[in-house]
């Protein structure tokens, strides 16, 4: 069973940064493109950031880039999310999630997907 689980979520201040992390239970997963989504209650879930199989190739969300950084381990069966200067309204829930393809922006694309983890920014 391929299992991802996100953990660094909490509460900050506004402008404070927090880092994110999402480990594979499977090294099949090291081949995969993963990708970083969230979602606030009542809304869709939205795409944050993306990273390719080998590490080499990265995508953001206009409203992210410049403050978040998404990587993967030497191994990539972790992947991370660098969240810098944090605003309120990157208040959500953050699910990592894996796809045996190019990464895309598209949730109904990913196939394997983590719990999630809290992010909760105040003013």
């Amino acid at each position: 069973q391929v299992q991802l689980e996100e953990s660094g979520g909490g509460f900050v201040q506004a402008g404070n940064s927090l880092s994110l992390s999402c480990a594979a239970s499977d090294r099949t997963l090291a081949s995969y493109a993963m990708g970083w989504f969230r979602q606030a209650p009542g809304k869709e879930r939205e795409f944050v950031a993306a990273i390719n199989w080998s590490g080499s190739s990265a995508n953001y969300a206009d409203s992210v880039k410049g403050r978040f950084t998404i990587s993967r381990d030497s191994a990539k069966i972790t992947v991370f999310l660098q969240m810098n200067n944090l605003k309120a309204e990157d208040t959500a829930v953050y699910y990592c999630a894996a796809r045996p393809m190019t990464s895309t922006k598209y949730p109904e694309d990913y196939a394997i997907w983590g719990q999630g983890t809290q992010v909760t920014v105040s003013s």
